[in-house]
């Protein structure tokens, strides 16, 4: 997987791009293939702000977080991510169940 990793007003340490990475793998537990994943570093006046899009074959991802830390930025990032996989990934489960609750007070006050 290529990870497009771009920074505003900072450079990208091997450290940095080491640490989005492996966080970036434990998106894997959903099993979904991560398309064209990018990630945009920011320093702002208050901190530091990441930016992420990422396409799956059931959507787009997208997701900011701002710190003063870098890694807590990148680490709530792909916490916000990781909930976003998840809703998707399940969202098919919540949808309907496979008789509505008025159908089944009809068929209750029926009888």
């Amino acid at each position: 997987m290529i990870i497009n990793i771009t920074s505003k007003q900072m450079d990208i340490t091997p450290a940095l791009r080491e640490h989005i990475e492996s966080r970036l793998t434990k998106l894997n537990k959903w099993q979904v293939n991560l398309i064209n994943p990018h990630i945009i570093l920011t320093k702002d006046p208050k901190g530091f702000s990441v930016d992420a899009n990422i396409h799956t074959p059931n959507g787009q991802l997208v997701a900011t977080a701002q710190h003063t830390d870098m890694y807590t930025a990148i680490n709530e990032l792909l916490a916000k991510l990781g909930r976003q996989l998840n809703k998707v990934q399940h969202k098919n489960e919540s949808r309907r169940a496979v008789s509505s609750l008025k159908e089944e007070n009809l068929l209750v006050d029926e009888i």
